[in-house]
């Protein structure tokens, strides 16, 4: 039996703590009542990794929510950064563990499902990545029953007796769409491109870059996907029988993610389609499982490298821009695969022309990938493959793949570094 968003909204309790359905999958109808009883509650604490959408809990004028967040996204960057909310830095892997062990107590879960089918179950749909581990965990799970969100195969099914309380809403679920590649993009891709071996699986994330790099995989073979997340991109490649995934040890013939985020074609790709299988992440970003697939090639992004491979990707300086994530996990586990290629992705300059090889990382900057850990850094004018490179030489092939303007003050910079 359904209730309405408002009942809903009042079984939250001042003190709780609570959980945000990932990504795509924002229950958006109980996100806003719950905000409409800002002046009624006090002390809730609000967990979630990147969400899409509105996130009116975060205002810095709002002083009964406080966001504890593992992946910081646009909608809650600037409260993070101001101090109205706080960042937790931890591997994606290890999130649904914090959860079931009650590290981070969860006392409410708010979620999106698919609406049950006839045998009472509905879906996580897009979104299995932490959330499942959430609702596991939690004391009273409520569900924003939506018909746009996609019925996935995996683990994300739950049966309508594992729901405290059912809100019927249907909203269309949010699109991301990727703007036009840059011609800068488009150069990293084709680089990266001739990095993949014909029978790989393939990490990606969303994004320009990830883009431009499927854009550019038209002519290669028996390609698989195991990824913590993926996009509209894999759609023309799947469609012309790239992906096959014939080759992966693990789910051959299958595409394994925990969350999809896009537009409306992906999530119609994905709806009760047994080729993906939407999976936790604490399985699919295992370092174990990852590994046991062939030529694993893995493509993470950052905010700047420097000349020692050392990779900041969750903030600038100090202010937090991002996450974690799942890059350590995938690097890692790509560098013990067999031909694996753990890659790390980034242009060259910022949008102000900055450097984003530098001599050092800013003051206050995270590594999130260590400079044991990292392999290749790929720029559009070029690969630097640092694995077994020493600190003088890894200077020598960053410097070679920075932007041209940049180059003469970071040899300077690496040959003081080395006096």
């Amino acid at each position: 039996m359904s209730i309405s968003a408002e009942h809903a909204a009042a079984q939250i309790k001042s003190g709780d703590h609570i959980f945000i359905h990932s990504a795509a999958a924002v229950p958006q109808e109980l996100v806003r009542h719950l905000f409409l009883r800002k002046d009624e509650l006090k002390d809730v604490t609000i967990f979630q990794i990147h969400t899409e959408g509105e996130a009116p809990y975060a205002n810095e004028t709002v002083d009964a929510f406080k966001v504890k967040c593992m992946f910081v996204g646009p909608n809650i960057r600037r409260s993070i950064q101001h101090g109205h909310g706080s960042y937790i830095p931890v591997f994606l892997s290890e999130i649904p563990r914090l959860f079931s062990s009650g590290t981070l107590p969860i006392d409410v879960a708010l979620i999106s499902v698919s609406p049950p089918d006839e045998h009472g179950y509905c879906s996580l749909g897009p979104s299995v990545d932490v959330s499942l581990a959430a609702v596991l965990a939690a004391k009273t799970v409520i569900a924003q029953v939506n018909e746009f969100i996609p019925r996935t195969h995996g683990d994300g099914l739950i049966h309508i007796g594992n729901i405290n309380h059912l809100v019927k809403h249907n909203e269309p679920i949010p699109e991301v769409v990727s703007g036009e590649l840059s011609e800068a993009e488009l150069a990293i891709g084709r680089n990266i491109a001739e990095l993949v071996e014909d029978g790989a699986t393939l990490q990606m994330g969303i994004g320009n870059i990830p883009n431009a790099v499927l854009a550019s995989l038209g002519n290669h073979k028996d390609l698989g996907i195991h990824t913590e997340m993926f996009s509209d991109g894999v759609l023309p490649l799947v469609e012309s029988g790239v992906i096959t995934g014939k080759n992966k040890k693990k789910h051959p013939g299958k595409i394994i993610s925990s969350f999809v985020m896009g537009s409306r074609a992906i999530y119609d790709f994905i709806d009760d389609n047994p080729l993906v299988n939407m999976l936790s992440s604490e399985y699919v970003n295992d370092i174990r499982v990852i590994s046991k697939n062939p030529k694993v090639t893995a493509i993470n992004s950052a905010i700047e490298v420097d000349l020692t491979g050392q990779v900041c990707a969750d903030s600038i300086g100090h202010r937090i821009y991002s996450g974690v994530g799942g890059q350590m996990d995938f690097i890692r586990g790509a560098s013990l695969s067999e031909g694996g290629k753990p890659i790390i992705a980034l242009p060259s300059t910022t949008k102000k022309g900055e450097s984003k090889i530098v001599p050092v990382l800013k003051s206050g900057a995270g590594v999130v990938t260590t400079r044991a850990h990292v392999h290749y850094v790929v720029t559009e004018y070029g690969v630097a493959n640092l694995y077994g490179k020493t600190l003088a030489e890894r200077a020598k092939l960053l410097t070679g793949i920075a932007h041209p303007n940049h180059r003469e003050s970071l040899e300077r910079a690496a040959f003081e570094m080395q006096r």
